[in-house]
């Protein structure tokens, strides 16, 4: 915790002329004795920091040196400089500017970044499997230009059966969901995802984009991936759960599933989505030992036949 502390400590002094120790006690909710002592870290590190005594006196920056990282923590330094890491999927172009953001830090806290850029390796590969590259699509710089600019671009775009169009949206977010990337837009028949890896041109016409203004990217994002989930995934089971077999629920079916409450004998609800009834009872049959499926039937007489089917053959 103390190099976060240090951190704020520096930030405050960045916003105020002066501080003494009783402002960052209260400022930090520590005591003063610890405030001093970490003034006193401060500039045993190299901070140019000077102390004034008397009426009046307190803390202040050598000539007004500041950092212009106002606001940034260390733990959110370190967490920054991640992204600058040789596992990042960042661009090159984020991760050089990241790299120079390091040195704005100052000297104390310039280690632990640097630090954090080089900690974490990620392998994409599963054991025994091969590598796959996933590149960025063509058009993703011009689009997140077009989103940062705010301008409307004519989109170029090939749907799945291969039929291309052309239409003037409005670019609101660009999102990565796994290897794929999406923009998030607005059209005259209303708000609208494309597949970057499907746009086939982009024409910016210069024109401001109409944003609305309640748009949240990240809120309207889960709406449409539950939209599109749902589209995927339209049959709905519901069942009963032993306590302990709700850990493999939620490893075997993920954001699939949704946990209610407890039943009069202990158990739990829960709700299942699945492609098809057939599929969803294969799925399910295996985990008889836990779960009971009170409906539909159709999923119940599939589960029937399967456990049929198994008694015939290894009865």
């Amino acid at each position: 915790m103390r190099i976060d502390r240090l951190v704020a400590v520096l930030l405050l002094l960045q916003r105020r002329e002066r501080v003494t120790a009783a402002e960052v006690a209260r400022e930090l909710e520590v005591s003063e004795r610890t405030a001093r002592r970490d003034l006193d870290a401060l500039a045993m590190a190299g901070v140019p920091l000077y102390a004034t005594q008397g009426r009046g006196g307190g803390w202040r920056l050598v000539g007004g040196a500041r950092t212009d990282l106002s606001g940034l923590t260390a733990g959110e330094a370190r967490a920054l400089f991640l992204v600058a890491g040789p596992a990042s999927a960042a661009t090159p172009t984020v991760k050089t500017a990241l790299r120079k953001l390091v040195q704005a830090l100052p000297e104390p806290f310039r280690a632990q970044a640097e630090a954090a850029a080089s900690s974490l390796v990620v392998d994409p590969r599963q054991w025994g499997a091969g590598r796959v590259e996933h590149r960025p699509p063509p058009f993703l710089d011009a689009l997140q230009d077009a989103v940062i600019r705010g301008v409307q671009v004519g989109l170029g775009y090939v749907d799945g059966k291969g039929a291309e169009t052309v239409r003037t949206v409005h670019p609101l977010g660009i999102v990565a969901k796994g290897p794929s990337w999406y923009l998030v837009s607005g059209t005259e028949a209303g708000r609208r995802t494309f597949r970057i890896d499907r746009v086939s041109s982009v024409d910016p016409t210069g024109d401001p984009v109409r944003r609305p203004g309640d748009f949240d990217l990240a809120g309207s994002w889960h709406a449409i991936a539950d939209e599109i989930d749902r589209g995927r995934m339209p049959l709905e089971i519901r069942a009963v759960c032993l306590p302990t077999g709700i850990g493999l629920l939620r490893m075997g079916f993920g954001n699939r599933l949704q946990v209610g409450g407890a039943t009069a004998d202990g158990r739990i609800e829960v709700l299942i989505r699945g492609y098809d009834a057939y599929t969803l009872a294969g799925e399910l049959a295996g985990l008889v030992e836990w779960l009971e499926v009170t409906g539909p039937p159709e999923v119940r007489n599939h589960l029937a036949s399967i456990g049929a089917a198994l008694v015939e053959r290894y009865g």
